[in-house]
């Protein structure tokens, strides 16, 4: 029987990539479970925390779930494979700095903006003020 070579590096790399290959088709699999578990436990958790709101202040639900999605994350490590990536590869910048909560973050100025100025966004607002008034008014009542 033929013995594999110890110190072959380029059948070690390859040998680390089929692994990598497979470790993330395993991640990705778990995130997506994970993340259509999210969508719906969110919105219930988000309700919850609309309807539990007591002196202004929204119940902790919500964050509480997306404190245990923010762990879940990091312990699924998605892009994990990284660090085995030859140095040559140089993370491509196409998005830049910015991630989707500095999008949305211009976004809200601009709707914002917009409703200072009498845009059509302020319809939106009282909309969802009144579905939000009815939430509260349907959920459990303060103790007096």
């Amino acid at each position: 029987m033929e013995q594999i070579p110890e110190n072959n590096e380029q059948q070690t790399a390859v040998w680390v990539l089929v692994r990598d290959i497979a470790v993330l088709q395993v991640k990705l699999v778990v995130d997506g479970l994970r993340d259509l578990i999210l969508v719906p436990a969110s919105l219930v958790a988000g309700l919850v925390s609309l309807v539990k709101t007591t002196d202004g202040q929204p119940g902790s639900e919500f964050y509480r779930l997306v404190g245990i999605g923010k762990r879940s994350e990091r312990w699924i490590n998605l892009f994990g494979a990284i660090r085995n990536a030859p140095p040559e590869v140089v993370e491509e910048a196409h998005f830049g700095s910015a991630d989707i909560d500095d999008i949305v973050s211009k976004v809200e100025t601009f709707v914002v903006d917009e409703y200072k100025r009498g845009g059509v966004t302020a319809q939106a607002r009282d909309s969802i003020h009144q579905a939000m008034e009815k939430m509260r008014r349907r959920g459990p009542k303060p103790p007096p």
